[in-house]
């Protein structure tokens, strides 16, 4: 497929597509949406992010091309989640937006619904295998972990190869349901939006891709679902 690295696609599944650009997603709904007090560097890009009690820091460095760029730590109890370059950001502002209820701040639950669903209900609804304490998504790139007592961890790469390694750790007392908003909306089947040129060059071809600049006659998002019932069927008759 010859694109520029500017033209846009729905990709899927997420956990192939890289970070993505949204980023406004993961920060500004606690920033402007429910206040929360901020300091940004331009010069470097970090946004450190805190909460009204200053009970809960939010951390984004994006100094390191391939170690931690997100930190989101809580004092008491102590819990902390950090997250590697390349991890999705739709995953992510799903755990950033649902802080403010975490803290008893009610105001816009219509708007930021929270799952009821467990991680292992979240898994077997979206074909993820589950082997002990680990939740794997259907093409095998992705596993979810957890020992009872221990962190959660979400590890990721496309063959073991360079350019699409991402994680995620969760340790300390977490929060009941943030792991299953994190895997609510990583294992999802919708489709994210990416530029080409962020999309992992080895994830291309793993991935399906859509062109939203296309001349599908039933537009991009029904052309790409249509594009992943072979996909389904396919999970449906292995399990």
């Amino acid at each position: 497929m010859d694109s520029n690295p500017t033209d846009r696609f729905l990709v899927s599944p997420r956990h192939l597509a890289g970070t993505g650009d949204r980023l406004t997603d993961v920060l500004s709904p606690l920033i402007h949406l429910f206040g929360w007090d901020h300091i940004h560097d331009p010069a470097s890009g970090h946004i450190s992010v805190d909460s009204p009690g200053h009970d809960l820091l939010l951390d984004f460095a994006p100094t390191n091309a391939h170690g931690t760029w997100w930190t989101i730590a809580h004092h008491d109890p102590l819990w902390k989640i950090t997250a590697t370059h390349l991890t999705p950001l739709e995953p992510l502002a799903a755990i950033t937006q649902a802080l403010p209820q975490l803290l008893g701040d009610t105001r816009h639950t219509d708007r930021i619904p929270l799952t009821a669903r467990s991680v292992p209900e979240i898994a077997d609804l979206n074909g993820w295998t589950t082997d002990g304490s680990s939740f794997t998504s259907p093409d095998g790139h992705c596993t979810m972990h957890h020992e009872p007592g221990g962190p959660w961890r979400v590890e990721h790469s496309v063959y073991d190869g360079f350019g699409t390694h991402w994680s995620l750790r969760a340790e300390g007392e977490l929060p009941e349901g943030l792991a299953a908003q994190f895997l609510t909306f990583l294992a999802t089947p919708d489709p994210v939006e990416r530029a080409h040129g962020d999309i992992p060059f080895l994830a291309l071809s793993a991935a399906r891709l859509t062109p939203l600049n296309g001349k599908q006659p039933l537009g991009a998002h029904v052309a790409h679902a249509l594009g992943g019932l072979g996909d389904a069927a396919s999970r449906g008759r292995s399990r």
